[in-house]
């Protein structure tokens, strides 16, 4: 995974004094059943011809089968994953309606070996999460964004 580079928009509002952000459960097999690191912000892998904010769009694009919001994008960085991927991620201040999606899907082989292969949605569930609820379930690499997130709306 190494070298690998990844993309994506974080979307915020403002509710309850406070904001929230919007992520997603990823899909699959691998994730069926878990919460805890197992939610992400709606992004994906790009190349390297392509520009990251393009990226960040499509992506959003793909993941929630909706145009990504019009607005201000708040640039929230770069973090290094574990398995050493680069993920910049935008926020954007927007409402959208969870009910809305309709999730991009990929194929694999399940069971690993069995020869049958079968489709799953790259994200099977999204919702809007206070910072602290939301760093309760995101993969941990990710929860770096919300920390800046939270710094940029306190101003």
């Amino acid at each position: 995974m190494a070298g690998k580079r990844s993309a994506g928009l974080m979307l915020y509002r403002r509710a309850g004094g406070g904001i929230e952000v919007l992520v997603g459960h990823m899909g699959g097999p691998f994730f069926a059943g878990r919460d805890a690191g197992a939610w992400s912000v709606p992004k994906g892998e790009y190349d390297p011809g392509e520009e990251p904010e393009a990226a960040a769009r499509r992506e959003f694009q793909e993941e929630l089968g909706v145009a990504p919001p019009e607005g201000t994008l708040v640039p929230l960085g770069e973090i290094v994953q574990r398995g050493g991927k680069t993920v910049t991620v935008w926020a954007v201040e927007a409402d959208l309606d969870p009910a809305d999606a309709v999730p991009g899907t990929f194929t694999m082989e399940w069971p690993r070996g069995s020869g049958t292969v079968r489709e799953f949605p790259e994200m099977d569930r999204f919702a809007w999460l206070s910072p602290q609820a939301a760093a309760a379930l995101l993969v941990q690499g990710q929860q770096a964004f919300l920390e800046r997130l939270v710094a940029y709306v306190d101003g």
